[in-house]
């Protein structure tokens, strides 16, 4: 007789368990409230293994030497939604105030910090080449990091069907995506002179940072709302380190830098300007 995997329940302790090991690995803070989102994102690890309980899979990525399952774990929990030109406000900056500043005859540096399904950098690429034409005048990258490799993964092979490509001008798709058709849905794939601007890379912010910079700006949107207090600090801190000398900070419209000490400096909302010679503060 088949096994309901729903009617599986996820106990209290064991969730509890998860979340430290989660805390611990990726600085990610899973309170009680996301216990049904913890259930319903390892199911699918559940039913790929062909195991029937929580406790089972616990004792599992435990065993596992690899550490392989373990990446798997993390990668399912820490998959965040993402589309092109999301919160679009922060690319109209972008287009006044930061790219015109910039000096063609220099490296231009960009961080997309917890780049998801490439959404991000693909974006700012595309604003690149509109506001910065004749790319051989300027030398430009874009390193777009993620801590799961399933969602690098796809932001590597830069294909997104018609639902995730929503939001893109219609003159942006012609211009920078070919179409292909499979299974009779029509697949947009990112030309390779725009994907040239762009290195992806696996990253866990609570790693080492092999990155050296500094960079111009830095885009790490809706990452810092699951971390707790402390590790957002530790995060502000080291962005205003590896930013060069007024270089820009972009967050996501539901976060701020309220109640950390920091040297930025205010722009507007979810913006801030690293600034040399400001003491530590709160917003």
């Amino acid at each position: 007789m088949a096994i309901d995997l729903m009617s599986i329940e996820l106990q209290k302790d064991l969730f509890l368990k998860i979340s430290k090991l989660v805390y611990r690995i990726a600085g990610i803070n899973l309170p009680l409230t996301k216990m049904g989102l913890v259930k319903s994102r390892l199911m699918k690890r559940l039913r790929k293994l062909d195991m029937y309980s929580f406790e089972s899979y616990w004792e599992y990525v435990q065993a596992d030497k690899t550490g392989l399952e373990l990446a798997h774990m993390i990668d399912i929990i820490t998959t965040n939604k993402t589309n092109f030109f999301r919160e679009p406000q922060h690319f109209n900056f972008l287009r006044q105030h930061v790219i015109p500043q910039l000096n063609k005859n220099k490296s231009i540096r960009i961080w997309s910090a917890g780049c998801s399904l490439g959404a991000e950098p693909i974006t700012l690429a595309m604003i690149l080449r509109e506001e910065m034409p004749g790319p051989v005048n300027y030398d430009a990258k874009i390193l777009a990091t993620d801590i799961s490799a399933e969602m690098l993964k796809i932001a590597r092979s830069a294909e997104y069907d018609s639902s995730l490509i929503e939001g893109i001008p219609e003159e942006f798709i012609q211009k920078y995506f070919s179409t292909y058709q499979n299974d009779n849905k029509t697949i947009y794939k990112v030309k390779d002179d725009l994907r040239s601007l762009v290195k992806y890379a696996n990253h866990n912010l609570m790693s080492d940072w092999p990155m050296k910079g500094p960079f111009d700006f830095i885009f790490c949107r809706n990452v810092m709302i699951y971390f707790d207090k402390d590790v957002r600090q530790y995060l502000i801190q080291r962005f205003y380190e590896i930013l060069k000398p007024t270089g820009f900070l972009f967050v996501g419209h539901s976060e701020s830098l309220t109640t950390a000490h920091h040297n930025f400096q205010y722009i507007q909302p979810a913006v801030y300007q690293k600034l040399t010679d400001r003491a530590p503060r709160s917003e």
